[in-house]
């Protein structure tokens, strides 16, 4: 009796040490509500960042938790770009227009921290397969009419896309471009061909635009003579892989001065060139270039992982036959909304509008009856190539 005893208490004791090692089951994270209130240049802006400052104060904890990740910087950036889709419940509270022309908007909304680790867990999935999107920046820069070959402008927005995790393809390191340059850059005549340079070069994304900065006179400001410059910035954005224009910014002129006694102000020009470039923390006005840029690249480079969207598929060596059956069979697939192709020379080019990334349509590539007819070669964020099985 005793002995039996003395087994039941080792047992007890094993299984209260074997519990004592385990680590505690994380907690259930429920929903949240907040109450939040936010600005903008207008009233869907201000909308905008109220649903970003809810994920913020809902989840902000959460998307701490994941900063061991591999990219956190560029995943967290594009959750919250995504936030109008995770924080689907909300109520406007108020919304009204304020001094300086902005609007202001309070709501109350329910974020839900399951969205956002299934938000967090397909972009990281993405990254994993295909790394991180590759930008050019491409600004053509001028001060008085003279064009400038190291732009300020360029610079800044290059800087703030490294900073949010980005890889940035320099144009003056890829020497077709600079031979083509002179050709090419002084007007946006060929979109698809400049988009084609940087696809050559690497880059996913081209951002392309241009600066001025022009003389605007001298005045005495408080006894000080200084020289002043008006600037005017803007830039499109596209995909390389198709040359689609993803957006259009440009940001009203502004006007910046320097002491001097000379109209010529080289400083002056700069001056106006980096405020209109990026906003200063005192001003209270619509964001300035770098900013709508980066939100603009940040909401489609979003939305196109997450949701899918246009997806250009090329295909060599094909006959025209195989061309028809896989177009047919690529419309015939569940959230693939439309395909249209043209078939030249063996080469057949798709454009799929699809509910599903690039990623997930290759992978549907490598079985019947597709892998009878195709391999893939290459694969981007909205672009697959391949070749006809058994071509070299």
């Amino acid at each position: 009796m005793r002995a039996m005893s003395l087994a039941v208490a080792c047992v007890v004791a094993a299984v209260a040490l074997a519990q004592q090692g385990e680590p505690p089951a994380p907690p259930a994270l429920e929903a949240r509500s907040v109450t939040v209130k936010a600005e903008g240049y207008n009233q869907d802006d201000a909308l905008k960042q109220a649903l970003r400052k809810a994920l913020e104060q809902g989840a902000g904890v959460q998307i701490a938790g994941f900063s061991q990740t591999e990219n956190y910087a560029l995943i967290r950036d594009t959750i919250y770009s995504r936030a109008a889709g995770i924080v689907r419940e909300y109520r406007i509270v108020r919304e009204a227009e304020i001094a300086g022309g902005l609007w202001e908007v309070t709501i109350e909304a329910t974020v839900r921290p399951d969205a956002v680790a299934a938000t967090w867990g397909e972009v990281q999935n993405v990254l994993d397969q295909i790394g991180r999107p590759k930008i050019m920046v491409w600004i053509d820069e001028r001060i008085d009419g003279r064009y400038e070959p190291h732009s300020i402008v360029e610079g800044r927005i290059e800087e703030m896309f490294v900073k949010t995790g980005f890889d940035v393809v320099s144009r003056e390191g890829v020497e077709d471009i600079r031979r083509r340059e002179e050709a090419d850059a002084q007007e946006e005549r060929n979109a698809a061909k400049l988009a084609r340079l940087a696809k050559d070069a690497g880059a996913h994304i081209l951002i392309r635009g241009s600066a001025n900065a022009d003389r605007a006179g001298v005045e005495n400001l408080y006894g000080t003579r200084a020289a002043f410059y008006n600037c005017d910035v803007q830039a499109r954005v596209y995909y390389t892989d198709t040359g689609q224009l993803l957006a259009s910014e440009a940001v009203p002129v502004t006007r910046r001065g320097a002491r001097s006694h000379r109209e010529l102000s080289p400083q002056a020009a700069r001056a106006a060139l980096v405020a209109a470039t990026f906003p200063r923390s005192d001003e209270r006005r619509e964001p300035a270039l770098a900013i709508k840029l980066f939100e603009a690249v940040m909401e489609q480079w979003s939305t196109q992982i997450s949701a899918g969207g246009d997806i250009a598929f090329e295909v060599e060596g094909l006959d025209f036959k195989t061309f028809v059956e896989l177009r047919r069979a690529l419309a015939g697939i569940e959230r693939v909304r439309s395909v249209e192709g043209d078939f030249t020379k063996g080469t057949g080019v798709l454009r799929i509008k699809a509910q599903m990334q690039a990623q997930t349509l290759a992978e549907l590539m490598t079985e019947e009856p597709f892998s009878a007819w195709i391999e893939v070669v290459d694969l981007k964020p909205n672009r697959i190539q391949a070749k006809a099985v058994g071509k070299p």
